[in-house]
């Protein structure tokens, strides 16, 4: 064990063991299945904080559902979180019809989930074994990958502008005080490809200045994302560089799309394999959620410090 690790792991203590169980299944009539969610669970303590993950889009036909992820969520359960993973209409695993209403990609769906979740905790509760009553409401955060960044950043206050009628569409979660978006897409129009339109176009009509609840905006310096952009790795940051302030900007030296394999042990589309590089988003986004909901905590300046900092940092950090 290095030094930097053996310097993170203290300042977020012992992990514990992880209780999980999936599916739990919350019957949602009006959507085109019904809800399935991932709960992960310390299995020991109280006043348990709530970490709603967002899973991204990808190649594969599970990672993009309850079951993927397993690096990042169970990391952050076993450091004290309650992780809870929804199966957005997007998925794979559902092999819905490509003319179900609101796809292919489920930008709006995908941020109700979040706010059925967090409106159906009771259910949940009751649903996994040893939980109930152990969760502190007033404490909750979002994190996302990929598309899942996209979901986080409309609960975190980004609106979309319909362009139908020029609407605002607010899917702002108010109970959400913090989150994380890990490799998120940047803005659309001309910063997109012309291929990736059918895709990714509703990305023009999302504005991230009214992004205000604080976020850690996670990228790799080599997430060139060409199929999407011709911006290089710089897009990724747009959602930091678009909304206000209080936001944080970790760059991760060397890191892919994939930022190293966060969304599944051992991923073959992984194309930036690296241990270390999921070790460091593992603490990083730790630290910085636990700084975020417990005023005082000082996990964050501590790790960031660590892994950011001298002739082996893994990354660099900038705030505003």
């Amino acid at each position: 064990m290095s030094d930097m690790t053996q310097s993170s792991d203290a300042a977020l203590g012992a992990p514990t063991p992880v209780l999980s169980v999936s599916p739990v299944v919350l019957p949602t009539p009006e959507r085109a299945v019904d809800l399935e969610l991932r709960v992960s669970a310390p299995v020991g303590g109280t006043n348990l904080p709530v970490l709603l993950l967002s899973h991204g889009q990808g190649y594969s036909n599970h990672l993009s559902s309850l079951n993927g992820y397993a690096p990042l969520a169970h990391f952050w359960a076993a450091h004290g979180f309650v992780v809870l993973q929804p199966t957005h209409l997007s998925s794979r695993s559902l092999h819905l019809p490509p003319d179900t209403p609101g796809g292919p990609m489920h930008w709006r769906s995908r941020a109700e989930d979040m706010t059925r979740v967090l409106d159906r905790l009771d259910e949940i509760e009751a649903a996994v074994p040893h939980l109930a009553g152990r969760l502190d409401r007033e404490r909750v955060a979002v994190a996302g990958h990929s598309m899942g960044g996209h979901t986080a950043s409309l609960l975190l206050g980004a609106r979309y502008v319909d362009p139908r009628d020029g609407g605002e569409v607010i899917l702002a979660e108010p109970r959400i005080r913090a989150g994380v978006l890990l490799a998120a897409p940047g803005r659309g129009g001309d910063a997109l490809v012309e291929s990736a339109a059918e895709f990714v176009g509703f990305l023009t009509h999302t504005d991230y200045a009214t992004m205000t609840t604080p976020a850690l905006v996670v990228i790799g310096d080599r997430d060139d994302s060409s199929h999407l952009t011709h911006l290089g790795p710089a897009w990724h940051a747009d959602p930091y560089a678009l909304a206000p302030a209080p936001k944080t900007l970790l760059t991760l030296h060397g890191g892919e799309h994939g930022l190293g394999g966060v969304s599944g042990y051992d991923v073959a589309e992984t194309t930036d394999d690296s241990p270390e590089r999921v070790s460091a988003v593992q603490h990083l986004t730790c630290a910085y959620l636990r700084s975020q909901l417990y005023a005082g905590d000082p996990a964050w300046q501590t790790v960031s410090q660590t892994l950011t900092t001298g002739p082996n940092a893994l990354g660099q950090v900038e705030s505003k």
